[in-house]
């Protein structure tokens, strides 16, 4: 019985952990595109930057006319079996106007 409770304890953990590590992921993410989409030179080295201030890699990064997509990955939560990163996109930038008369 103890067994069967450690390993449901241990799904537990891994699960919030994986939770957590997605919203550090996003975070970073997000920020890493403002920054980019904002860098008066190279958006691109802003981004990586930013996301490297938030214990993020940055795994790709385009810049599209004014915006910035970027993608980042973090650790995620330990578990025995296996290395588990965790990845995120986020865009910045100018949005796009409604249509005239709308």
């Amino acid at each position: 019985m103890a067994g069967v409770l450690m390993f449901v304890m241990t799904g537990l953990a891994a699960a919030g952990g994986l939770v957590t590590a997605q919203r550090r992921a996003q975070a970073a993410a997000d920020l890493a595109a403002l920054a980019g989409a904002t860098a008066p030179v190279d958006a691109c080295a802003a981004a990586r930057e930013v996301a490297a201030a938030n214990a993020a890699t940055l795994d790709a990064c385009r810049v599209e006319g004014r915006a910035v997509r970027v993608a980042v990955s973090v650790p995620g939560p330990r578990v025995p079996w296996r290395d588990v990163r965790v990845t995120a996109e986020a865009r910045a930038g100018p949005g796009s106007r409604p249509p005239s008369g709308a």
